[in-house]
């Protein structure tokens, strides 16, 4: 996703992230909200109740262009693996 610094078209971006067993603890999802001012909506979601093995999300962020890009480099940096779109491994869980 390109986007330019002024950027403030309202889009929706679909995506399916990873959230590894060792990520349990830390308010991700939250943190996207807070720090970049986007609206999730989690569509679905796999997370184990003992948290043993990695959860799975999947995620509506509601924004401007400029939000959603950074709130999905924010994604990248904590190196999650992430699916977008059209582009998830699978249909559904």
């Amino acid at each position: 996703m390109v986007s330019s610094a002024n950027d403030n078209r309202h889009i929706q971006h679909r995506i399916r992230i990873q959230i590894p067993k060792t990520y349990h603890q830390e308010p991700i999802i939250s943190d996207v909200i807070t720090r970049y001012g986007v609206t999730v909506n989690i569509t679905a979601a796999l997370l184990s109740a003992n948290a043993k093995e990695d959860g799975w999300f999947d995620l509506e962020l509601r924004g401007t262009v400029n939000q959603v890009h950074n709130a999905l480099e924010y994604l990248h940096d904590l190196n999650l693996k992430t699916w977008h779109g059209e582009n998830d491994p699978e249909d559904g869980w």
